[in-house]
């Protein structure tokens, strides 16, 4: 959890974390953030301080101990996409009648 970046023990996978905190978009305090149907949202319907409904979410790039209260982890799953590949040919033998194929494509 207080890495940036690693591989699962279990699957595998790289495996990148980030971390997030909701706060009001009209006083700007923090609130305790949660995952529901896969978005952040705050806890609460609205803000203790206030009473707005309305929130913004903004990523933190380090978590500390002041918002690890507030603070939702993701943890995302790193693709690597292959867009280069390289090919070889080889080179017919002029004195047997053998026709080269371009060998198998590995990506």
């Amino acid at each position: 959890m207080d890495e940036d970046i690693g591989y699962c023990p279990d699957c595998g996978e790289l495996i990148e974390n980030h971390w997030f905190i909701t706060r009001c978009a009209c006083c700007g305090v923090k609130q305790r953030a949660t995952i529901r149907n896969g978005e952040v949202v705050p806890e609460e319907g609205f803000c203790h301080n206030c009473g707005g409904k309305t929130y913004l979410v903004e990523k933190i790039d380090k978590i500390d101990c002041i918002n690890i209260n507030y603070a939702v982890l993701v943890r995302e799953i790193v693709k690597n996409e292959i867009d280069e590949y390289t090919q070889s040919w080889t080179e017919a033998m002029q004195t047997s009648g053998y026709i080269p194929k371009l060998p198998q494509q590995f990506r």
